[in-house]
């Protein structure tokens, strides 16, 4: 018996150490692992929050919304977004709230809908995860569409990666840089499985709002030398023409809109890839390849911005400012000025390159062929 027992031991010792020196090997590749998927592996509650008027519950006279029930110090605070039937300074009343979140929800199905009818949900587009950027202490996920609010949520993403204010207020440092330097270049894989616990979204605007913000901002008002003033000069030296009396006063340093806008659509043509401030967003964020929560429009997006701060529970860290590192203005009258000066078959060109814009997000051209006027060779459809 005594022997049977000691056989027993040595068996058990044995197994102890078989199971210390597997650990040993495969713990330090564990933490390894850990430290590589840090921003993406985190394990939280699969709930998502999205609010139906029902969810609001009432305790003596106040409104309160649900807390996001996910285990970080900051989202197991309770937050009180309505009280007594008003709100807190900047946030939106329990009415408003909901009206914003009933046009989120149309604004997804109509998406959904449109990704569907072109076939751009299973085409085999490849999904483009490289501009997205993740945050997993805030659970949000943000395609960054250039001229599209960029800047104002850019400087908020770096707010929550823990930058000081008055860093980023003082700091010659491109935000971009900064922010990519807490926020890794996602894959599509890791996108998707952030998806189950965080809010995503998206910025969009007008396709030629844009485009006309962006030609403001980086071709007519850019830096001595950098590089889209060097792309300004090589669009004047390929498209202008000799001065002529219709047009004895072209401005010699930087291109006029009808060069710029021939220079982008040669650019589509010869399929050379286009600069991030004006290439298409459908290209640049693929949103038929992903399941977005909330899509913010440039049209209304003081409310939309308020909304999406409300729903992440944001309202502690970021606030729904205004932030446009952009130069010049971009009044509709500046817009119509520079739509006025191009050709039909330019505006033909630039609803080819933008269908896909045009038609995802529920936006129209029609208002500009009004300002460049009809003939019975435009095509637009």
């Amino acid at each position: 018996m005594v022997v049977g027992r000691r056989n027993v031991s040595v068996m058990r010792l044995g197994r102890c150490v078989a199971f210390l020196a597997a650990a040993a090997i495969l713990l330090p590749f564990t933490i390894l692992l850990m430290v590589a998927d840090q921003q993406y592996n985190l394990t939280y509650s699969s709930k998502r929050v999205f609010y139906q008027e029902r969810d609001f519950y009432k305790i003596n006279g106040t409104y309160y919304a649900p807390a996001f029930t996910i285990t970080t110090p900051t989202m197991l605070r309770t937050q009180y977004i309505f009280e007594n039937g008003t709100h807190e300074e900047g946030l939106l009343t329990r009415d408003k709230f909901m009206e914003v979140n009933a046009r989120m929800e149309a604004r997804r199905d109509f998406l959904k809908n449109e990704c569907s009818k072109l076939g751009l949900d299973t085409s085999s587009q490849k999904s483009n995860a490289w501009e997205y950027l993740i945050n997993r202490q805030y659970h949000v996920i943000w395609c960054n569409i250039f001229k599209a609010a960029s800047t104002s949520w850019m400087y908020n993403f770096n707010l929550m990666a823990n930058y000081t204010a008055a860093f980023l207020d003082k700091t010659k440092e491109v935000p971009l840089e900064l922010a990519r330097k807490k926020y890794a270049r996602p894959t599509a894989e890791m996108i998707k499985k952030a998806q189950g616990d965080s809010i995503t979204f998206l910025i969009v605007r007008h396709p030629l709002e844009r485009l006309a913000s962006a030609y403001n901002d980086k071709i007519v008002h850019a830096w001595p030398k950098s590089f889209h003033d060097k792309m300004g000069q090589r669009i004047i030296r390929k498209y202008r023409k000799k001065q002529t009396q219709e047009s004895p006063s072209l401005p010699e340093k930087y291109p006029i809109f009808q060069e710029f806008v021939s220079y982008v659509l040669d650019e589509a043509k010869a399929k050379r890839s286009l600069d991030m401030h004006w290439t298409p967003y459908t290209t640049f964020c693929t949103p038929c390849k992903f399941n977005f929560d909330v899509i913010l429009k440039f049209e209304t997006l003081d409310e939309d911005q308020r909304f999406l701060i409300q729903l992440a529970h944001l309202q502690e860290i970021i606030k729904p400012e205004w932030r446009n590192s952009g130069k010049g203005t971009n009044t509709l009258h500046n817009i119509n000025h520079l739509y006025s000066g191009l050709k039909k078959n330019q505006l033909d060109g630039l609803y080819n390159l933008y269908k896909y814009d045009f038609q995802l997000f529920n936006y129209t051209i029609d208002n500009y062929y009004e300002i460049v006027g009809q003939d019975e060779t435009s095509s637009h459809g």
